[in-house]
């Protein structure tokens, strides 16, 4: 029996593995948010382009990449030197912007955070590395409490930050850390960021990952939430324990891309 479920096992990396290589590829970049980081070559460029586009990823992919390219544009596609540089009559521009939810209450919030964030810290990698506890979990809800640490947070905009200790699975944190953070020759994820290894990150789940896992038997858990996260990166973990959330990239493309479920 459990020569069978190795069998099973090495079968379904096999095939886990020639999807990661069919979507980690450049051409996968232009009809993915990820194309706006890559519009970037400074670093801080890329961590500002590469946050806005994963905060408003949800929802049709065309939408989120013109709501983010049109915000880079206000910003003079130079959103590192925008958000520390700007004088209060440069804001006017960005009154009217909107993106489903996401309002000018929010985005003037979230450059007044990058502005003083960046005050005194070169990258926005800091910003999750300041954890007592370096695990997952702490290093999220430690992150949302910092970027609302400045005196005048609307309580409105917190629900555009998730954290696990509200039992959300931070999908799109989750994968804005996976493009920072993964290292490989591909030329889709930056792997701009060394503190954060690989190994420690968690795989993005939505619905559409999460039929994909279930139709693979990688998933028990009925409810979508953090613990689901862990629970889908424990078995790909299996599969490769060092680098085990590029695995995103087949279930993604097996859920939405070929509708595989």
């Amino acid at each position: 029996m459990a020569g069978d479920n190795r069998a099973n096992q090495d079968s379904l990396k096999a095939f886990f593995d020639k999807k990661v290589a069919v979507y980690n590829q450049v051409s996968f970049i232009k009809d993915d948010p990820i194309c706006i980081p890559h519009l970037f070559s400074k670093k801080q460029d890329i961590e500002i382009a590469g946050f806005f586009a994963s905060i408003f990823a949800w929802g049709n992919r065309t939408t989120i990449i013109q709501k983010s390219k049109e915000l880079m544009q206000l910003m003079d596609n130079a959103p590192h030197q925008f958000c520390v540089e700007h004088q209060e009559s440069d804001l006017k521009k960005l009154l009217a912007f909107k993106h489903r939810t996401f309002n000018t209450t929010d985005l003037l919030y979230f450059i007044e955070f990058l502005k003083t964030h960046y005050s005194t810290h070169e990258s926005l990698e800091a910003a999750f590395c300041l954890a007592p506890d370096n695990n997952p979990a702490a290093r999220l809800h430690h992150f949302h409490q910092y970027f609302f640490s400045l005196p005048d947070a609307p309580p409105r905009t917190k629900k555009h930050i998730a954290t696990p200790s509200k039992g959300s699975t931070c999908k799109r944190l989750n994968m804005y850390l996976r493009w920072m953070v993964r290292k490989d020759n591909k030329g889709v994820d930056f792997g701009i960021w060394n503190t954060i290894k690989p190994s420690e990150l968690i795989c993005p789940i939505d619905l559409h990952v999460a039929r994909v896992a279930k139709r693979f038997q990688l998933l028990d858990r009925t409810k979508i939430d953090w613990q689901a996260g862990l629970e889908l990166t424990q078995y790909l973990k299996t599969l490769d324990p060092k680098d085990p959330v590029k695995y995103d990239f087949a279930l993604f493309g097996l859920g939405v891309i070929e509708k595989y479920v």
